[in-house]
Formats: structure tokens, C-alpha cells, sequence
């Protein structure tokens, strides 16, 4: 089995219409919210 080492980041989701929302808004508001962990690309080169 691959091992997925990508870096995460923890985003917040409204779950009424999927904008992002802030940790705080998301704390106060459980049931209306979701977090989710998302991978992170690398950063692309950039062309001469």
C-alpha cells in the first residue's frame, strides 16, 4: 500500500452552501459545518 505523505491543511466548510468559513465560525456553528483535510501541491516551478 503507497504511503500518502502530501502535506494537509485543515479548511472549513459551510455545509448549506460549501463556502469557506473560519475556524471560529465553525466552532460556534457544529452542526452547519464541516472540516476537511486538504493536500496541499507544491509550489510550480517557474519558466525562463
Amino acid at each position: 500500500m503507497a504511503n500518502n505523505t502530501s502535506p494537509k491543511k485543515t479548511v472549513h466548510r459551510s455545509s448549506e452552501n460549501g463556502e469557506f468559513v473560519t475556524k471560529k465560525y465553525a466552532d460556534s456553528h457544529p452542526k452547519t459545518t464541516e472540516k476537511e483535510r486538504v493536500r496541499i501541491s507544491p509550489p510550480k516551478p517557474k519558466g525562463k
